[in-house]
């Protein structure tokens, strides 16, 4: 089932375009991965999406798949969180549901429930009554994908989620994301190639103009024909891929 669709859809800053074009379906049952050089096009690709930047074309949603109501999740690429305002870890994951609330935001009993296991799952359930201001980098980006999860979206966006996490919970956060597969598409921009593809089971090659690849396996000859520039880099005796970084 297609979730979202993207039509000829183009995006521009101050005349000098950043996504030519665009055409390009996201399914139910997608575990994505968005790759491609810095400055290609990835955000931005993500920002349309969520109706966060202006573009032409058009997008089109299935029915109840919405920008608006928490069936899509968003773990952005850098928070913007001021670290000196008065509120909690458990403030930040609960406020996940304000897209769903109306006039009075309270918090059930059931969605408190919700977000303690959400917490215990990304291993920051002792941290839950700290003030955002008190914590670790990784530990805010434990506390937003907890946030991003809580309204049970039916779409999971998460722009670079490793960064500022160390490498344990890297590896637990993709394990993580492979079992919420199970119930959630999920679309997740890395630059991580070599790591990316033991879990995703499709790869966007983002470079202002986009293509879909429908595998995890793919070779540099074919990333040369998407036009997404990469380089090789072994690491013991263990050939792993990157994306060129600038």
């Amino acid at each position: 089932m297609k979730l979202v669709s993207l039509h000829n859809v183009s995006v521009s800053y101050e005349g000098i375009p950043a996504l030519r074009d665009v055409t390009l379906d996201l399914f139910s049952d997608d575990f994505t991965g968005i790759i491609g050089p810095n400055g290609g096009g990835k955000t931005t690709l993500v920002k349309a999406i969520l109706g966060m930047v202006p573009y032409s074309g058009r997008i089109e949603f299935a029915d109840g798949i919405s920008i608006h109501d928490g069936t899509i999740g968003y773990l952005p690429q850098q928070n913007n969180f001021d670290r000196q305002f008065p509120i909690s870890v458990a403030e930040v994951v609960y406020s996940g549901l304000q897209s769903r609330k109306r006039l009075v935001f309270r918090i059930s009993s059931d969605e408190r429930k919700k977000a303690d296991e959400l917490m215990a799952m990304a291993g920051i359930a002792p941290l839950s009554g700290k003030p955002i201001g008190a914590i670790s980098g990784g530990e805010m980006q434990r506390a937003l994908l907890c946030r991003a999860l809580i309204s049970d979206p039916k779409l999971l966006i998460l722009d670079e989620p490793t960064n500022f996490v160390d490498n344990k919970f890297e590896k637990e956060l993709y394990e993580i994301l492979a079992s919420l597969n199970d119930r959630m598409a999920i679309v997740m921009v890395s630059h991580d190639l070599g790591t990316i593809t033991s879990y995703v089971k499709s790869i966007v090659c983002v470079n202002r103009t986009v293509h879909r690849h429908n595998t995890n396996n793919i070779t540099p000859e074919q990333l040369a024909n998407y036009n997404c520039p990469i380089q090789l880099i072994t690491h013991g005796d263990v050939p792993h891929t990157v994306l060129k970084r600038h």
